[in-house]
């Protein structure tokens, strides 16, 4: 952030290089990682492991299934499907990759953009989301190891060992993580005032600094008020909301052209989900995955160790099984059919209906294309107002989690009886996030920010990998524990 301040244009060239740098160079264990974590998530479910009781076979959930799942989504998606649901599509409608064997601007290249958004933002990254966050729980809850992301590691590590280790792994994600908040809240930020400019025609630094203040207090607030009333009553008002904007525009948008794109891209993504995993292998020299597929994995998994505790810290006393049934398998039936009405609506306005998406991309922005889906439903003003609102709330409940994550890691004496850490420390990272996203959004741009926390990745992914290999030992080659009552 400093070297930001002093030196825009040379932070901005010196994180480009880095960044090309690890996406260049290690694509190919980014394609391979998640691969494992994805496979092994489809084993769990299946092997005996998935019936053991998180936190004992006493242990009662504090969290409904409901409410868990909402704060799950919520926590999970923050406004990356609201931003991204329909502009990335665009991207690659009208510029697939050369090994897609598709042409630019055609039927084909829609599906094959749908079925890429059902890659980047269904089963393979809630995978990277899961490994380490049953890992987490079942180290914190049944093996009684402490609130570090050391404890993922814990078939490796004797307990009370290598302390050392666990304050750098934490340090490490708290940098990703703050940097991914940050981009994450600069994708918000510029979300809110492309709304603002739509509906109330006002644009200025003062617009981005208020809405960033308001964002950050909300969160801030709702964080120190506690897991049982903030997060739990923000989800539950969020994914209502969620769930009744698709419905509309699926009712009132394209509905005959969002199914049937859905199902073609569906069974594009089947067919071809081996060779998409692989991507970065098969095409080494391509720019396409390192530009889209490879960034996609580096920020999730920048995200991912922290948001592990949390997630991890919500089963208590649900199964491994349900475990994985609400982190991996809802979530990602979730993100496509989100993706199918959101991205496929867009779609359909550009190949369809003759609105040149791709000209207004260029011109005005990835947070312009949602508002102009917009102007072809119903209720136009309406509906954009709530989604304005929608998108306020999902950074809102994502920031507050991670937050709660974030201070845990902050702090000595978390435990499952005292779960959270003090409130001036929550204050202390909400502070520092909102900070870090306006300095960097006001004078590096929201593509600073993303590069930076692209940095993130790549340490993440390789803990992310270690972790996974540790939950291959306790799978198949350490004793394993009597199973649980369901």
């Amino acid at each position: 952030m400093i070297y930001s301040l002093v030196d825009v244009e040379s932070f901005l060239k010196a994180t480009t290089s880095i960044n090309d740098f690890f996406l260049d160079q290690f694509g190919w264990l980014f394609s391979l990682g998640t691969l494992l974590m994805l496979l092994s998530c489809v084993v769990i479910l299946f092997h005996p492991i998935s019936k053991r009781r998180i936190g004992g076979e006493n242990a009662k959930p504090f969290l409904s299934k409901w409410r868990w799942f909402s704060i799950v989504i919520c926590t999970t998606i923050a406004t990356g499907i609201i931003f991204w649901g329909t502009a990335e599509p665009i991207y690659h409608l009208n510029a697939p990759p050369s090994f897609s064997g598709t042409e630019a601007g055609t039927a084909a290249a829609g599906e094959y953009a749908l079925s890429v958004m059902f890659l980047h933002w269904t089963f393979t990254p809630y995978a990277i989301y899961s490994i380490p966050a049953i890992m987490f729980a079942l180290a914190f809850y049944n093996e009684k190891r402490s609130f570090s992301l050391k404890s993922t590691l814990y078939p490796f590590i004797p307990a009370g060992k290598l302390k050392w280790l666990g304050i750098g792994i934490d340090s490490i994600c708290l940098y990703a993580l703050v940097a991914g908040m940050a981009a994450s809240l600069g994708a918000g930020i510029l979300t809110l005032s492309g709304g603002i400019k739509n509906i109330f025609g006002l644009e200025s630094n003062f617009i981005l600094l208020l809405i960033t203040i308001t964002i950050v207090g909300a969160f801030v607030l709702s964080a120190i008020s506690g897991l049982m009333k903030g997060i739990r009553i923000l989800s539950d008002i969020n994914i209502r909301i969620f769930i009744l904007l698709a419905l509309f525009i699926f009712v009132f948008g394209p509905t005959g052209s969002v199914l049937i794109q859905a199902f073609n891209s569906l069974l594009l993504y089947l067919k071809h989900l081996p060779e998409f995993s692989l991507v970065s292998v098969l095409y080494p020299e391509n720019p396409w995955p390192k530009s889209w597929t490879s960034f996609n994995w580096a920020n999730w998994l920048a995200w991912a160790p922290i948001t592990a505790l949390f997630l991890g810290r919500l089963s208590y006393g649900y199964t491994v099984k349900q475990f994985m049934i609400v982190n991996w398998i809802l979530p990602s039936l979730f993100g496509m059919i989100w993706m199918s009405i959101f991205s496929g609506t867009v779609i359909d306005m550009q190949l369809n209906q003759g609105i040149d998406l791709n000209s207004l991309l260029k011109n005005l922005g990835p947070e312009s294309i949602v508002y102009r889906m917009f102007e072809t439903l119903p209720w136009k003003g309406i509906i954009a107002v709530v989604f304005l609102f929608t998108a306020f709330l999902s950074y809102v409940t994502a920031a507050d989690s991670n937050t709660e994550a974030m201070g845990g890691i902050s702090s000595t004496g978390i435990s499952p009886e005292t779960p959270s850490p003090p409130k001036f420390i929550k204050v202390i990272w909400g502070l520092t996030i909102g900070a870090v996203s306006f300095i960097m959004i006001s004078l590096a741009g929201v593509d600073g920010v993303k590069m930076l926390s692209n940095l993130g990745g790549l340490p993440a992914l390789v803990l992310i990998i270690a972790i996974n290999i540790g939950l291959i030992k306790v799978l198949f080659f350490k004793k394993k524990p009597k199973a649980d009552q369901a």
